[in-house]
């Protein structure tokens, strides 16, 4: 894979035609979008480390950040590989309890007892809700959200069945600032954001807990629980140029500009396809042999990476339930129009 030679510092756009890119396909993205995609904000898309195509929206512009939703989960995954790389925590595989030597479970609970990191980044930690019946609110509502998941982890089910938790990605959040001593906001502003040119994210505190107060336009850098502690499964706001940052770091294996921010086996184990279609906190697909993995949170917020092309796609979207699937608009019209 060819390595990126974008600076940290500024954003370099070159013709499309120069990168093997059929402009008058990627000029047709405009109208698909206003027809069909009508809640994207702005989109980035990055070949061989340079744009070839950046719109936006509804008003918006480079410096807007928005609300990614779960694509906080897989800033988190970074986060978690950068701590273990720097030996805060030893590994994926140390047992979660080991982190909250304050709290008690039932002495019959050995199945609790047995749950990993790993099995938070992958999915497949046993919770008591039904498959996508997470009680999200309710956690929001707690005055530890910890406690509220840690009661919950391990309850109904086996360790190693895949079911989607956002209160699963909280835990790892609080993981990290029990081992580090720093939230995860000030964790990746520091080792993450700033070496790949991101500008820091503030604090956010939630003031009350309806739908727009929770994932709403009027959300700002880095929502927090009551204790301080980052929200681990969505609550992060970045620019598409944000996220398209990210996704090249990923494709690059985690260098950039010569530096290592997140280590190169971690990218690979994090990305590496299994029966699931999930990594650690990536999404994963294959499709007409085509693999990708991507970020993806509500609304259809995605960073998408297709390292066969050496390409990256970060969209930024309104919240809206049921939006249309953006792997169709990524597979036909931008992957479709790499030459």
């Amino acid at each position: 894979m060819q390595r990126s030679n974008m600076p940290t510092t500024q954003w370099q756009a070159v013709d499309p035609a120069s990168l093997n890119i059929d402009a008058e396909k990627l000029a047709e993205l405009d109208s698909i979008i206003i027809d069909a995609y009508s809640n994207i904000n702005g989109m980035v898309v990055v070949r061989n480390g340079y744009i070839v195509h950046e719109r936006y929206y509804h008003g918006y512009g480079p410096e807007d950040r928005h609300h990614v939703a779960s694509v906080t989960k897989s800033i988190l995954s970074a986060l978690i590989g950068i701590a273990i790389e720097e030996r805060y925590i030893k590994n994926v595989d140390q047992k979660v309890l080991d982190f909250f030597p304050d709290y008690a479970p039932d002495s019959t609970d050995s199945q609790k007892q047995e749950i990993t990191i790993r099995h938070l980044l992958t999915m497949t930690a046993p919770y008591s809700f039904e498959d996508w019946h997470e009680p999200l609110d309710r956690m929001c509502m707690q005055s530890d959200w910890v406690k509220y998941t840690l009661d919950m982890l391990g309850q109904k089910g086996q360790i190693g069945t895949f079911k989607y938790s956002t209160a699963g990605a909280h835990l790892l959040s609080a993981i990290l600032t029990r081992s580090t001593g720093k939230s995860a906001r000030e964790f990746a502003n520091e080792r993450l954001f700033t070496p790949i040119g991101m500008k820091d994210i503030p604090d956010y505190e939630m003031k009350a807990f309806a739908f727009e107060d929770l994932f709403g336009k009027d959300v700002r850098g880095w929502v927090k629980d009551p204790n301080n502690n980052s929200t681990g499964g969505w609550g992060l706001t970045l620019t598409p140029r944000d996220m398209a940052r990210v996704g090249l770091l990923y494709l690059n294996r985690g260098s950039w500009d010569n530096h290592q921010i997140i280590p190169k086996t971690w990218i690979d184990e994090s990305t590496a396809m299994n029966p699931n279609q999930y990594g650690y906190l990536w999404w994963l697909r294959e499709v007409d042999g085509v693999f990708a993995y991507a970020a993806i949170g509500d609304g259809g917020n995605v960073i998408c990476c297709i390292p066969e092309k050496n390409l990256v796609v970060a969209i930024a979207s309104e919240l809206m339930p049921n939006p249309r699937d953006r792997w169709t608009l990524i597979k036909e019209h931008i992957i479709g129009a790499v030459i």
